[in-house]
């Protein structure tokens, strides 16, 4: 199943790959484009129950702190659900932020998708 879903500065689709429901993200996170996101995640998680679900953030050019804040959000009711969260990652200047913030500590940041 791939859901595309775009609006404003962001968009978002969502795959099921192996046992992982991984939802790429591309533009700007921020308060404008929050609703979308927030929507994106709610949906993998009730579609996709006890899969993990991978945030791809390559695509993302801004994440602002309520995007953040969305992501720990998200993290919890995936655990809640009995599932897991983890956050794919490659620009250095967004990686330095996860590392800065804490996020890194609390949510799993790699570098590739894997199964």
């Amino acid at each position: 199943m791939n859901v595309i879903c775009a609006q404003m500065n962001l968009s978002t689709s969502t795959v099921v790959i192996g046992d992982a429901a991984v939802i790429t993200l591309s533009g700007e996170v921020d308060l404008a484009t929050i609703p979308m996101l927030h929507d994106a995640l709610t949906k993998a998680l009730t579609h996709h129950p006890n899969r993990t679900l991978i945030i791809d953030l390559d695509g993302v050019t801004v994440l602002d702190d309520t995007g953040l804040g969305i992501l720990l959000g998200a993290a919890g009711a995936a655990r809640e659900a009995g599932a897991d969260l983890a956050v794919v990652c490659n620009s250095q200047r967004l990686r330095e932020r996860l590392d800065r913030t804490g996020f890194s500590r609390a949510i799993e940041v790699r570098s590739r998708f894997s199964r």
